[in-house]
């Protein structure tokens, strides 16, 4: 009786694992594709979009937090890198992150590890290289999205804060 069942439990175990392997591949890329179409409608590719702190019907991509102001660059480097231009924002907290077409976070940079002084970042593929002055981080694939994000713990301050922030830029080199 057992030996009958067993052909298709291993069958079941196989397909099983293929299935697992196929989505654990294929979803970081799938989700990245999205996620840099609908942030790219907001403003286009290789430039910062600043988006209204969020509301109940907020939902670019995800369900994003009320007390943060988002920035987001969606990049394609098929033309040459992106550079980016960043100047911390005197907020309790901000970051720029990075992340390529897998979802792979390349770059994460806080106040705390800036220590509030501006940097600059060329996002590359393995073929480019850096100009000069610009601290290089290489990503996989293509596209991606650079990603701010700036606590808001008095949204009295917002203005002031949105002013600040667009100080901090993305562009290809190519432009």
């Amino acid at each position: 009786m057992i030996r009958r069942w067993i052909g298709p439990l291993v069958a079941g175990l196989m397909l099983g694992g293929v299935a697992w392997q196929t989505v654990m591949v294929v979803a970081p890329d799938a989700l990245m594709r999205l996620a840099v179409r609908r942030v790219s409608a907001l403003g286009g590719f290789n430039r910062f979009a600043h988006a209204s702190l969020a509301t109940a019907a907020s939902r670019t991509i995800v369900r994003p937090s009320p007390d943060l102001a988002y920035s987001s660059c969606p990049f394609d480097l098929s033309a040459g890198p992106l550079l980016i231009d960043a100047v911390p924002v005197p907020a309790p907290y901000w970051s720029l992150s990075i992340f390529d077409t897998h979802t792979n976070a390349a770059l994460v940079r806080n106040g705390i590890k800036a220590r509030d002084k501006p940097f600059r970042i060329a996002v590359l593929t393995s073929r480019q290289a850096a100009p000069s002055g610009y601290e290089p981080v290489h990503v996989d694939g293509t596209r991606g999205i650079a990603l701010v994000r700036i606590l808001i713990d008095n949204r009295a301050r917002f203005s002031e804060i949105d002013r600040e922030r667009r100080a901090t830029t993305c562009r290809s080199s190519a432009s």
